[in-house]
């Protein structure tokens, strides 16, 4: 924005007047999309199908724009930037024009506003002061002002505060509401980097509990959609989870960024048609893990590829046809050779066998024309045995089936895990009706891979790239339609290729389990085991990746303490680490706490510093085991009344699996939350309770989480055991 009277006011009045501007020429753009919108339904579906395309093309375009406009209502504007050359710009969640195109309001993203989160007093980037806005509603409440060229300032008449900390104090001393929120207002400088590196190749952010490595990694989704658009749009971002409760306590921050072109869910989520409701043992799970599971799964894959022990004599109208284990191999060999997946490949191997078939009852007839061989493949191929011979040497299989066989059957693990240990191999046999479990979402997907969709499975969507002619007749339509610059020739281009289905890529990428995205976004990336990260890699060729972890957190035993040890082996020399080293949400005594149990039990810890103190954040209370019950859901119940009378806020109480039961019935209707360690990661509350963190830290990285998921207090329930670096 250029410098005008109210934008280099200082008092709020001022800013309410800008604020005003930005507001209503958001309301402006969304009133012409949906006056655009409306004209369009009220066409109806006349007219040619290529006419229907590009209404339906259009109508979904400004559905998707009118989402966005609604979605960055809140805090539209919350910084601004006073230049030393006289410029100002204003910063927002998206970039605003006005009719005649003249910049209003500056996109967070955009090159022009890295200096709001970059720019120091050492390195101020030609920035005399920053302005953090802060806004209720359409509101301006209080502005902030951080002077990072004093002399500069002053030379242009003005004063202003040093201070330029209380936006980001105000944000992390916000109530919970159980949905994550955004930092698009605070990101502070190490996040800032992480989030505008460059898209290639993979990055690695470490970090300690509260960092914000969730937040910067899904804001880092939303500036790679932003500047790697013509690349993204069309594939998508996927970003993985470690449960559905995760994703839904995230799944506004993107919208919110003016992002919607990210498919979120878990790795179960990637494998359709299964149901993942079994737990098995740790030493399950890290068989299961191991990279050389890809081999077991392959050789399983290819024990359904079978050569009987002997010839098979099938006789036609009196005539033998003998089907001949050598001709099978041959087959065989010809059906591999394409490389196409087991199931697919099938109608090769059946083909040929049908052919080297009627060619031995051609041998026993004279003068066989074209149509006589036609009718003789038919009996071929319509004779039982011959089906069941054929199918029997190649039988189409699931991969849900593949998995309850191989780990059912002694001789088929025998088979095709031969590498493996005998006492491995007997920890895996399992019932075939045993429920499969996480661990098994990677060989699933293995299997998939290599036996692809069964026969008669629906075709895949087609996801190629747009070809000039398209993106030139969709610049010929939106002439015709006369648009105003709201909608581009590509994204036009591309909704009317996808025709009256109007499919977003979620839809489309949900639908094929072969779609490849354009980046992958990994949060809790230190419970990967080597097979998940090889299911991952399959779904990013270009191995595009940000990946956010810390290793110290690492509950699964087939995940990683060391990131060389999992980021080598998939990535090379291509992968690089960024550390976060600035706790903002955690309060410097529950820090503590939690670091020194860490280093204690010996945890690859990184370097933490927290950005406040609370007063008594971390409180102990010792109870006999008969009350551990009931002590612990008072303190709870105590936290929430304290929460309550000074604004509200979430509690938690974190306990181990056995007690859950009679801590919700000690609670009754309280709002406290009761969750296990494991579904704590990720998550965030006002107030925690743990509860026998003795009994938690079996597995020390289940307890380090608990310790570190409380904003402001947290309350350590025992009955008298304390695990190292708690005593005292």
């Amino acid at each position: 924005m250029h410098d005008e009277p109210a934008a280099t006011a200082t008092g709020l009045d001022a800013e309410q007047q800008v604020v005003d501007t930005l507001y209503g020429r958001l309301d402006t753009l969304r009133d012409e999309a949906e006056e655009r919108l409306a004209d369009i339904r009220r066409q109806g579906p006349s007219g040619s199908p290529q006419n229907r395309s590009e209404r339906d093309a259009f109508a979904t375009l400004y559905e998707d724009r009118i989402g966005q406009l609604d979605a960055v209502e809140d805090r539209l504007c919350f910084g601004r930037l006073d230049m030393i050359d006289g410029e100002t710009l204003y910063v927002g969640r998206i970039g605003l024009s006005d009719a005649e195109h003249a910049p209003l309001l500056t996109d967070w993203r955009a090159p022009a506003a890295r200096a709001f989160y970059s720019a120091t007093a050492a390195a101020p980037s030609g920035v005399m002061n920053r302005r953090h806005l802060t806004t209720r509603g359409r509101t301006v409440t209080a502005v902030e002002d951080d002077v990072l060229d004093v002399e500069a300032l002053r030379a242009a008449g003005r004063e202003g505060s040093l201070a330029g900390e209380g936006a980001l104090l105000a944000a992390l001393d916000a109530r919970r509401t159980g949905r994550m929120g955004d930092i698009v207002a605070t990101i502070q400088a190490e996040q800032d980097a992480v989030i505008r590196a460059p898209m290639e190749g993979a990055l690695v952010v470490q970090g300690g509990p509260g960092t914000g490595k969730t937040a910067v990694a899904l804001h880092r989704a939303a500036f790679l959609l932003y500047h790697h658009r013509e690349r993204l749009a069309s594939r998508g971002v996927l970003l993985i989870g470690p449960s559905r409760q995760f994703l839904r306590y995230i799944d506004h921050v993107l919208p919110s960024l003016g992002e919607t072109g990210a498919v979120s869910t878990t790795l179960e989520g990637l494998v359709k048609g299964v149901t993942i409701a079994g737990v098995e043992s740790d030493a399950v799970a890290r068989i299961k893990g191991r990279s050389d599971m890809a081999g077991v799964i392959k050789r399983a894959v290819r024990e359904r590829q079978r050569v009987p022990r002997t010839d098979q004599t099938v006789r036609l109208d009196g005539r033998p046809v003998v089907i001949r284990r050598s001709d099978i191999r041959d087959a065989q060999a010809r059906a591999r050779r394409d490389g196409r997946p087991h199931n697919e490949a099938r109608a090769t191997f059946a083909k040929d066998m049908i052919g080297r078939l009627t060619a031995q009852l051609a041998e026993q007839l004279e003068h066989v024309e074209a149509d006589d061989r036609m009718e003789l493949e038919r009996e071929v191929r319509d004779n039982r045995s011959i089906r069941v011979a054929i199918n029997l040497c190649w039988l189409p299989i699931t991969p849900a089936q593949l998995l309850k066989d191989l780990f059912s059957k002694p001789h088929l693990l025998d088979n095709a895990a031969p590498r493996l240990s005998a006492s491995d191999r007997d920890l895996l046999l399992r019932p075939t009706s045993a429920p499969f479990t996480d661990a098994d979402v990677p060989l699933l997907d293995e299997a998939a891979e290599l036996l692809g969709d069964m026969p008669n499975g629906s075709p895949r969507p087609d996801a190629s790239a747009l070809t000039t002619e398209e993106v030139e007749y969709a610049k010929e339509v939106l002439e015709t339609f006369g648009d105003g610059g709201m909608v581009t020739a590509e994204a036009l281009a591309s909704r009317m290729r996808e025709g009256s289905t109007r499919l977003t890529v979620a839809e489309r990428a949900s639908a094929d389990r072969t779609w490849t995205y354009g980046h992958v976004v990994v949060d809790e990336a230190q419970e990967l085991s080597p097979m998940a990260w090889r299911m991952l890699s399959r779904r990013c060729p270009t191995r595009s990746f940000t990946i956010v972890g810390d290793v110290a957190q690492t509950s699964s035993a087939a995940g990683t303490t060391w990131w060389p040890e999992a980021m080598d082996p998939l990535f090379g020399g291509t992968w690089n680490l960024r550390e976060l080293t600035v706790s903002y949400r955690i309060p410097a005594q529950v820090a503590q706490a939690a670091q020194s149990f860490a280093k204690a039990v010996g945890l690859p810890v990184s370097e933490l510093s927290a950005a406040r103190d609370v007063d008594d954040a971390v409180a102990f209370h010792r109870v006999d085991a008969s009350s551990l019950v009931d002590a612990s859901a008072r303190r709870a119940s105590h936290r929430l009344e304290e929460l309550a009378s000074s604004g509200g806020g979430l509690v938690a109480v974190i306990a181990p699996e056995g007690l859950h039961a009679d801590l919700r019935a000690a609670l009754g209707d309280s709002d406290v939350e009761v969750i296990g360690a494991l579904a704590s990661k990720g998550l965030e509350f006002d107030a925690v309770v743990v509860v026998d963190p003795a009994a938690i830290a079996a597995r020390a990285g289940d307890l380090y989480v608990a310790l570190t998921r409380p904003t402001r207090h947290l309350d350590i329930v025992h009955t008298g055991t304390l695990p190292p670096g708690l005593e005292g």
